[in-house]
């Protein structure tokens, strides 16, 4: 029985050395499979996803830097979605910081490089088209005001589905216990829907912060 939902969110370890946030450092277990083996069913599958997602971000960039650090970011947030969904494993990207830390050097750094190019570039695009001359202070307000608030939401929406989907599991794990062995395989059918279900959605919640990364990038280089 779970005392505290969320617990399983505490990235506090009673051992001397805390290894929740080592999990941050499985990206790096991928490596190439030719070192090794021949590509399995999965790893193409892997790779055509990959291909596609390169393929609709790169008309997008101007740079192949641009594509490679997209992608980067996206395999770090997926391996982490997908790693938290095992027991006795934290989820980083389930805890504000890592979110936050990713969305604000993100979009600062497209910010201060559009500030610093092309500052009126950057002003011409609060103001929107065909603006009445009165509304112009409220509209660059508003502008800014939106503009300043896009990390936030990058890493709100990432953690909210993150913590919403484990609460979920926790939630049916726990009511579990309770329920008489004889009704136990009735339970693995929920069980195993929900958790088909937070795989989904940790891929798409990387899909969509990388997506959302490669559009404000778009729209503060042209």
């Amino acid at each position: 029985m779970v005392l505290n939902l969320f617990s399983i969110f505490d990235p506090v370890s009673p051992s001397i050395f805390s290894s929740n946030w080592l999990s941050l450092l499985s990206v790096t277990l991928w490596v190439p499979v030719t070192l090794w083996a021949s590509n399995s069913r999965v790893s193409y599958s892997f790779i055509i996803f990959l291909d596609t997602l390169v393929g609709q971000i790169g008309p997008l960039m101007k740079s192949m830097s641009g594509i490679l650090i997209t992608v980067s970011m996206f395999l770090l947030i997926l391996v982490n979605n997908v790693f938290g969904l095992l027991p006795y494993i934290f989820t980083p990207t389930s805890h504000p910081v890592l979110p936050v830390t990713l969305a604000l050097v993100g979009w600062l750094a497209l910010f201060l490089y559009t500030l610093i190019n092309f500052p009126q570039f950057y002003m011409a695009h609060l103001v929107p088209t065909s603006t009445p001359p009165a509304l112009l202070p409220f509209m660059v307000l508003i502008e800014s005001t939106s503009n300043m608030i896009r990390p936030l939401t990058l890493a709100v929406r990432l953690t909210a589905n993150l913590v919403a989907g484990h609460l979920l599991l926790s939630i049916l794990m726990s009511a579990s216990a309770m329920v008489p062995w004889v009704l136990m395989p009735l339970m693995a059918v929920p069980q195993s829907l929900l958790c088909i279900l937070e795989l989904a959605v940790a891929c798409i919640q990387a899909y969509v912060f990388s997506i959302l990364m490669t559009l404000y990038y778009t729209e503060m280089s042209y």
